[in-house]
């Protein structure tokens, strides 16, 4: 267990047992179909109940899984530490996975934009994007189809495939350095593509 994927700790814990109580019905469910539906519902939970820094303007800005749940509010790669968090508490697989995007969709600058991956049986690994939807913004759960946040649309923008088993030492490293959403708007992690092989993402 990682300092930031803190998913041993108490209040993950019962949160995450929470979101999997849904599913402990009598219904007719497979093993397969309730790990399915817990998944969902932990995405589910994150995209929508905890409010993105930049898109609510909230503070402070926050890093580790317990810290994204207390404080209800984080950037994109703090929103993927709280899933992964919450799905492990669930015995869920769960990694990192990371896009260079334009910050206004209008060329450079560019910054890292963080999410999930999910080992669900009979998919393999799934990809997730619980940063919070918005207008142009429609993330899904929707297996075996992706259905991701954003999309790749400059030469300098990059999808990378590699699933992480722990957070990039950039991102989490950018994130305890700053205290404010604005400020964190101004120092957002970014790997130029000729980089992305050093930091294991190609």
């Amino acid at each position: 267990m990682s300092e930031v994927i803190d998913w041993q700790h108490p209040e993950i814990m019962e949160r995450a047992k929470q979101i999997a109580s849904e599913f402990e019905t009598p219904m007719a469910i497979t093993p397969q179909g309730k790990l399915f539906r817990i998944a969902q519902a932990c995405f589910e939970w994150v995209r929508d109940e905890i409010f993105h820094s930049f898109d609510y303007q909230m503070n402070p800005v926050t890093c580790r899984a317990s810290d994204v749940l207390q404080h209800k509010t984080g950037y994109c790669f703090a929103k993927s530490h709280l899933l992964a968090a919450l799905l492990r508490a669930n015995q869920i697989p769960a990694g990192f996975c990371y896009q260079r995007l334009s910050i206004d969709d209008k060329g450079a600058p560019y910054s890292l934009h963080g999410f999930n991956a999910i080992y669900l049986p009979e998919v393999g690994w799934y990809r997730v994007d619980a940063r919070g939807n918005k207008e142009g913004v429609n993330a899904q759960f929707s297996p075996p189809q992706e259905q991701l946040a954003f999309k790749i649309q400059f030469p300098e923008e990059a999808d990378f495939p590699v699933i992480l088993a722990e957070p990039l030492w950039i991102v989490v490293e950018a994130l305890q350095s700053q205290n404010t959403w604005d400020e964190m708007l101004r120092n957002l992690p970014d790997i130029p593509l000729e980089s992305a092989k050093g930091y294991g993402l190609v």
